[in-house]
């Protein structure tokens, strides 16, 4: 994967979707600029992830289903987009190391809370994956909600909260369920705000 190739492909979706979904951005002047980012959104539609990426500053390593990696050449794509494999509904060891090693390097790390999308729009309770993230590492925790639904020239808001403060969650080791429901509660803020503008 090159940089080079991942801002190519950037500005292609960006000058579709931008567009066709007149996507505000909201509160990306928070996003930090450096450093590790554990970046955290709702998840109501499959294209999300091109959104988020299109939105976010920063270039954004996405975990992304196993299944996309089976085809050669949607996997080779997949791939170089920055994205990594994760079985879904079980603990996968190689992804949490994968994820770490990313926010470790103080890259930009993108997860859906939720593990899948929400067909009602409503957010569902978060996988503990995501508090495992936020626990392990220092990296900022930011959150972000996608305000739909996806229709056509209809505004669809994507906003990105201000670095959520782990540190007290994570002085008294609390478990990766607690700190994945503090995040959500962060994501539901945000969206009822939004959703009320």
């Amino acid at each position: 994967m090159t940089v080079d190739f991942y801002s190519f492909a950037k500005g292609i979706v960006k000058g579709v979707l931008t567009p066709l979904y007149r996507i505000q951005t909201i509160g990306v002047e928070q996003f930090p600029k450096e450093g590790g980012v554990l970046l955290c959104a709702n998840h109501i539609s499959n294209l999300d992830p091109p959104v988020v990426g299109i939105t976010a500053p920063r270039p954004i390593r996405f975990m992304a289903k196993e299944e996309l990696f089976r085809a050669p050449v949607v996997k080779t794509l997949v791939k170089s987009l920055h994205a990594f494999p994760v079985k879904r509904g079980m603990n996968d060891r190689q992804a949490l190391r994968t994820g770490l090693e990313v926010l470790k390097q103080g890259e930009v790390l993108g997860i859906f809370p939720e593990g899948t999308r929400s067909k009602d729009g409503r957010l569902k309770k978060a996988l503990p994956g995501v508090g495992f993230f936020a626990l392990r590492t220092d990296a900022a925790v930011v959150p972000c909600a996608i305000v739909g639904p996806y229709r056509p020239f209809a505004p669809l808001k994507v906003v990105y909260g201000a670095p959520i403060d782990m540190a007290p969650l994570r002085a008294r080791k609390a478990s990766p369920e607690e700190a994945a429901d503090y995040i959500m509660d962060h994501i539901r803020r945000l969206l009822e705000e939004h959703q009320r503008a």
